[in-house]
């Protein structure tokens, strides 16, 4: 799904921006410098955290999916480190400072228009810190995998569909 993007004018010169077809689809090109508009994409990290057979979720406070619940995620920050963002967001939403042990998966696809497109999943364990929700969570807690809350999104779906 390509981000609707309007680029009126040329960050590097200033001229009026028109639309042409380059490399594949059409793109906003400045017209007097030839600078293109690449959309970049928006990536998030989450981390899945078990303990003693539960696994850690929070509950959105915001929109979309408000009241449902997901792994503690975000986005990464443009210069930071994937790991060390989905860390940094698990502390942030839930109070747990988590160590990242490796990789789950990569998945692609953006599910709301303000979402990322792609979410890198970390399998993380808890180093410190005390439970409490926070940010833009409004409710952390561990459930066991056979008593699911109602979920928020597919990409956390997926990871919990397969540790079931």
């Amino acid at each position: 799904m390509a981000r609707d993007v309007d680029v009126k004018f040329c960050p590097r010169c200033g001229a009026d921006m028109v639309h042409e077809d380059k490399f594949g689809m059409v793109r906003p090109v400045c017209p007097q410098c030839g600078w293109i508009y690449f959309v970049d994409p928006k990536v998030a990290a989450a981390v899945l955290v078990e303990q003693d057979g539960r696994v850690l979720l929070v509950r959105r406070a915001n929109e979309p999916f408000r009241g449902l619940w997901t792994l503690p995620a975000g986005f990464v920050n443009g210069g930071e480190d994937p790991a060390e963002a989905a860390s940094r967001e698990c502390l942030e939403e839930t109070g747990l400072s988590v160590y990242i042990i490796r990789v789950l998966d990569v998945i692609a696809g953006r599910e709301h228009n303000r979402g990322a497109d792609f979410i890198i999943v970390y399998l993380a364990e808890v180093t410190g810190g005390e439970l409490s929700a926070a940010d833009d969570a409004d409710a952390a807690e561990w459930f066991a995998r056979i008593d699911l809350p109602p979920l928020a999104f597919k990409a956390t779906q997926k990871i919990l569909a397969r540790i079931s």
